[in-house]
């Protein structure tokens, strides 16, 4: 067992199902107020420094709900606006701003933040952990999408809101079209909202992984957990895409750069490739969540084990997996390639094959047990419903020539509520009555969520049917009006009738809510019989005890589980090291590997959201030297946390946990939750160099081998350019000796010898771009130039991260906090630098020798 000295484990081994429990006398007195004390909750005007995840969990869907309950009333303006012919209700401009920020808000704001905030309260408790590895990163995430969200929705009211559409098209969003800010307000405010749900994912991922229960092998996991590790993964994947599309439309409308101006070797398609292959993806990002929660929900209700379980998990690592195939499945209208509109189609049928297989799982549970008709199962049998629905139009806009005909009609407006409202809105509803007991210790009422899923589902229905009519009668979506006698009348007047019913849904379930849910700090009862450890009596500590897991519903499994969990005989019944703390766990079996110790409250990463949003929406606005303040005021936040709240070193040598087991409470190789944190940021660093790459091979494709690079354009000699690499590459080098040197003790030493390495990667990094500056070749004459360019900044904000890493690293050594134990800031920064050092080089590859292939 990985971390555990096998002298000190007793036989048979602890984990088994014939062991006794591993702390099986009475519990001395003191200690479960010792483990109160240490996890409670602030109070008064520190309570913005909470970082439990009960409560973050709770504050982030309230907050996603919020913005989802505005972009309705958006929508309901819209509703009215169409709903007769000829209206003047609102103006053009004006209803571009509301579809834009309507769908922005819907798919950014609402759907993404709501499956995280889900994950961020769900999973500790059905993992039972004590709570994720990184509760300051949660917060700091929610904090900076509520504060940048409610300034992004403001715009609305001051003309400001981005008004291109939610996907944002060039060169409709250009600066020669939209010379406003508008579109700086999505293309900027919408960063801190991507910076949030990639932070959110790393600590999904690392928590999946590293922090279940003893025992909880991958094949006993909770499908809500395996839903919520795809989604991470494919956020982390997809994500980028649309960060690195941003960046670069932001340049050009900032500075010129042409990556999407035809006359300068861009082209527009480049924005569409990158920003649905973030795009289509987001679907299934919505809705495996949602599925996972479904698979959750559905066993309760019927009181039946779920129907094939290993089918359903493949199911979703299958859809994740396929739904990076698609993105060209909204370009069928762009006049790309037969091959390639053939591949696209076949991979849009493809993917409805796990879906279905999901679909059939679900219904094979219910048959197979006695349903209850519950206000969850009411919105779950809701969503097979309208899911099904739209996933059968979704086949048929699969098909290249019936795309043709109802591309850009109301026809896709249907088939994408139906898919996004009844596969993420009703099983979200569905969790919310389902799982509020966990959280307020009562459920909510029966007849109101009846009468609110009825509304509900028959005003989605009346709203979105008939816009597949209107759009097969030729209504072209994002129109601000339409004039008489097209036959239009009937059907857009039903949809508003329809979207005031569903308004009145949506108003009965916040009125459910205001009625009945309170947070409560120590929720109990399990009145669904769920079968997994979130219905564990909890507390801000999570479960009193972490159990040892040998089945999948362990509360159906071992009926005695919850009062042994609260007496204290199971795994670390305390606080070991008078800290906050869990159990670090092996990724695939589970087996405990070391005692983490988890940062508890404080107002570095509050300081650090406010400086995050603050810096992001004061460049929208163009105020340069703001943002420069807010960016700064940010930084020096994230440093103060990390030198705070991580690497605390080892406290302890080691602490026992019941069984005969000792764990280390201080490791520094992979076992380390932060060494899996780096490794997932490099993941999605990574993704976005690809999308780099990506850029430089698809305007090369558009311009062709004689204008790539355009005739007139010299390179610099690869000498210099050779120097820039070795200097590069000698400083990775520079880093191992100061590894050698941390190992025996140097520190001082290692410190300088990281400076010195520093000075390297500078040098090569500023040789190179000297180089390609003295040719005379500037970003804003051609697409070559802005690629070449703009792979020279992405370089350089590396280089700068870099800086402050080795600057951040120095201090610590100088302040006594490094030695050859703890070590942990040393081993992520020489993650983070080796990679910076391969895709520089990477780089420079890219721009200096690409090119000469060509010609060559």
């Amino acid at each position: 067992m990985a971390g555990v000295p096998t002298q000190d484990l007793p036989t048979p081994d602890p984990l088994s199902a014939d062991a006794p429990l591993p702390n099986p006398l009475p519990r001395p007195e003191g200690e479960l107020e010792a483990l109160q004390r240490v996890w409670q909750t602030p109070r008064g005007w520190r309570f913005p420094t909470v970082v439990n995840n009960n409560w973050i969990g709770v504050l982030y869907l309230g907050t996603a709900l919020l913005f989802f309950v505005l972009a309705g009333c958006m929508a309901l303006v819209m509703r009215a606006q169409l709903a007769v012919p000829q209206n003047d209700l609102v103006g053009a401009e004006l209803y571009n701003q509301l579809f834009t920020t309507h769908g922005t808000m819907m798919m950014f704001l609402f759907a993404v933040p709501a499956m995280e905030a889900m994950g961020v309260y769900l999973l500790p408790a059905m993992l039972a952990a004590r709570d994720l590895p990184f509760p300051r990163l949660s917060a700091y995430a929610f904090w900076a999408y509520a504060i940048g969200g409610l300034v992004f929705f403001s715009s609305i009211f001051y003309g400001a809101a981005p008004n291109g559409g939610w996907f944002m098209y060039p060169p409709l969003t250009s600066k020669e079209y939209s010379p406003g800010i508008n579109a700086d307000f999505w293309l900027l405010g919408i960063g801190f909202i991507e910076i949030s749900a990639i932070a959110g994912a790393i600590e999904i991922v690392v928590g999946i992984l590293k922090n279940r229960a003893p025992g909880m092998t991958l094949d006993r996991m909770p499908l809500f957990c395996w839903a919520m590790l795809v989604f991470a993964a494919m956020i982390i994947f997809a994500f980028p895409a649309v960060i690195w599309g941003t960046i670069l439309l932001e340049l050009e409308r900032a500075f010129g750069w042409p990556f999407f101006i035809p006359e300068r070797g861009g082209d527009p398609l480049l924005w569409q490739h990158l920003f649905w292959f973030f795009g289509h993806p987001e679907v299934y990002i919505i809705f495996l969540p949602a599925a996972g929660m479904v698979s959750m929900i559905i066993p309760a209700m019927v009181q039946a084990r779920l129907v094939g379980y290993g089918l359903v998990a493949m199911a979703l690592l299958g859809t994740g997996f396929l739904s990076f195939g698609l993105w060209v499945h909204h370009m069928y209208a762009t006049g790309i390639p037969q091959l390639s509109l053939s591949f696209f189609s076949a991979a849009s049928f493809a993917v409805s094959v796990p879906t279905g297989i999901q679909v059939f799982a679900w219904i094979g549970t219910i048959a197979t047990g006695r349903p209850r008709l519950q206000v969850p199962m009411l919105f779950i049998l809701g969503f097979l419903f309208i899911f099904v629905l739209g996933g059968l139009t979704g086949v048929m806009v699969a098909v290249v020539p019936f795309d043709w005909q109802a591309h850009d009609t109301y026809f896709v407006v249907a088939h994408l509520h139906y898919v996004l409202i009844g596969g993420m809105v009703f099983p979200l509803l569905a969790a919310l009555y389902y799982w509020a007991p966990s959280a307020s210790g009562k459920t909510m009422s029966k007849r109101l969520g009846t009468f609110a899923f009825w509304l509900l589902f028959i005003g989605v229905n009346l709203t979105f049917f008939p816009m597949h009519i209107s759009g097969l009668m030729g209504m072209p979506r994002r129109v601000w009006t339409y004039p008489e006698g097209m036959g239009l009348e009937l059907w857009n007047m039903l949809s508003t009738i329809g979207a005031v019913v569903a308004a009145l849904g949506v108003a009965m379930v916040a009125l459910d809510l205001l009625r009945n849910f309170r947070v409560s700090n120590g929720a109990e009862g399990n009145p669904y019989n769920g079968g997994t450890l979130e219905w564990l009596p909890q507390g801000n500590y999570a479960a009193r005890s972490i159990p040892r897991i040998h089945s999948r519903e362990p509360l159906w499994d071992n009926p005695d589980l919850a009062e042994q969990v609260r007496a204290g005989r199971h795994f670390l019944p305390n606080t070991a090291t008078g800290l906050r703390e869990t159990i670090v766990t092996s990724p695939i079996e589970a087996r405990p590997q070391y005692i983490a110790i988890i940062p508890g409250p404080g107002w570095a990463h509050v300081i650090a959201a406010i400086g995050t949003a603050g810096f992001f929406l004061s460049l929208t606005v163009e105020w340069v030297w703001i943002a420069s303040a807010f960016g700064a005021v940010a930084v020096a936040a994230v440093l103060w946390w990390l030198w705070t709240g991580t690497d605390l070193g080892p406290v302890r040598d080691s602490v026992a946990i019941g069984g005969g087991i000792r764990l280390p409470v201080y490791v520094t190789d992979s076992r380390a939750v932060g060494w899996w944190a780096m490794v997932v940021l490099l993941l999605v660093d990574g993704t976005t160099f690809s999308c780099l790459a990506f850029t430089h091979g698809f305007l090369w494709l558009v311009n062709g081998d004689a204008a790539w690079p355009p005739a007139g354009t010299a390179l610099p000699e690869l000498v210099v350019p050779a120097v820039g690499a070795a200097l590069v590459a000698a400083s990775a080098v520079l880093l191992w000796v100061a590894d050698w040197l941390l190992r025996r003790g140097h520190v001082i030493a290692m410190s300088v010898a990281v400076l010195a390495a520093l000075g390297l990667l500078l040098a090569g990094l500023g040789a190179d771009l000297a180089a390609l500056w003295e040719t005379g070749l500037r970003p804003g004459a051609h697409s070559f130039g802005a690629a070449v360019f703009a792979n020279q900044f992405w370089q350089g904000l590396h280089a700068a991260l870099v800086l402050v890493m080795a600057l951040y690293l120095a201090a610590r050594a100088w302040a006594g906090l490094l030695d050859p134990t703890r070590r942990v800031t040393f081993d992520n920064v020489r993650l983070f630098w080796t990679y910076t050092v391969v895709q520089a080089l990477a780089g420079m590859a890219l721009t200096h020798l690409f090119p000469r292939g060509l010609g060559g």
